[in-house]
């Protein structure tokens, strides 16, 4: 005690300050590094993206006639899976944050098994694909086609290895950093799906 006041923890003091300096992402869920790698991966998949929209312009005949090889139904399918898991993924959020632990692993575990069945039908796209002799160098389409899905697919693939660590360790603050993770992966197919596979 000096002069009557007390003089607050130097640990409490430097959490505080190591909080304020992350600025605005402080306010999201989760841990602020992981909304750094989101943005920074949105930035990337938006790269690629962009690609696609300059193939359309460049070469709009060549863009048709590949987009026409793909399986809207499988794409569409794969939508719902992800839209479907992502909703899951946001019931675990709340029932961490009620203290739910088991609720909260089983609604992980829910939006997981969607997430190896959204990769199960990726991989029976890919299989037609290579049957009819379409691989990543048919053309500039099908170049973009197998680097965005892929790089998407590997991303769910990350995307489950995290939220097998949520269920391991179910926290608040675990729990909203790994699915705001799982929302990118989200978010982001809800783009590609319309780009690739429907808009003409």
């Amino acid at each position: 005690m000096t002069g009557g006041q007390a003089i607050p923890p130097i640990e409490a003091a430097a959490t505080e300050e190591e909080e304020a300096d992350w600025g605005a992402l402080s306010s999201l869920p989760g841990n602020p590094l992981m909304w750094i790698l989101i943005l920074s991966e949105l930035m990337v998949f938006g790269a690629f993206l962009l690609g696609v929209c300059g193939v359309r312009v460049m070469d709009p005949a060549l863009f048709a006639a590949s987009q026409a090889q793909l399986d809207r139904a499988h794409g569409g399918l794969n939508t719902m899976v992800l839209v479907t898991s992502g909703f899951l993924a946001a019931l675990a959020t709340r029932a961490a944050a009620e203290n739910r632990g088991p609720r909260c692993r089983l609604f992980l575990g829910l939006a997981s098994a969607l997430g190896l069945v959204f990769l199960g039908v990726k991989a029976v796209e890919y299989a037609a694909k290579a049957a009819e002799g379409i691989g990543l160098e048919t053309n500039t389409f099908f170049t973009l086609y197998y680097l965005i899905t892929g790089f998407h697919a590997l991303h769910v693939v990350l995307g489950l290895v995290i939220l097998a660590v949520c269920a391991r360790r179910s926290s608040l603050e675990t729990v909203e950093t790994g699915t705001a993770f799982w929302h990118m992966v989200d978010l982001i197919w809800v783009l590609v799906y319309p780009i690739l596979y429907l808009i003409r």
